[in-house]
């Protein structure tokens, strides 16, 4: 019961919450310790680090460790791809959000401009004028 209410508080807690020491997260994985500094050091993963600089992972880290493990493993990528894949993932997700809210900004503009009624009333009178 107690492992109920520890994956509760995992759930809760944010995703880029520093939560694994690089021992546990080597295993969550099935890395060695020494391939996730290597990924460091190539810039395709930042852990956070303690005060006493010990390196401590997320749960994006470890999607993002998996992420790199799946496209080497099971794809046949080298690391170089894997790492420009990720890169263009994110930005995609960037750009989606960037879609995204100036559709809202657009929505926002169109309902302080012209009222409901007005703006469907406008829109059927120009259909109706097309059809003659």
């Amino acid at each position: 019961m107690a492992r109920r209410g520890r994956d509760r508080d995992e759930e809760e807690l944010p995703e880029d919450e520093p939560l694994y020491i690089i021992s546990v997260a080597a295993r969550m994985v099935g890395m060695h310790e020494q391939t996730l500094r290597y990924y460091e050091r190539m810039g395709i993963i930042r852990p956070a680090r303690s005060k006493g600089r010990i390196r401590l992972y997320s749960r994006r880290d470890i999607d993002r460790l998996r992420q790199v493990q799946r496209l080497i493993d099971e794809l046949g990528v080298n690391l170089a791809g894997a790492e420009a894949i990720l890169k263009l993932r994110e930005h995609i997700a960037a750009l989606e959000r960037q879609i995204e809210d100036l559709r809202r900004e657009l929505q926002a503009y169109r309902d302080r401009l012209l009222p409901a009624p007005a703006y469907h009333q406008s829109s059927d009178e120009g259909q109706d004028q097309n059809v003659r």
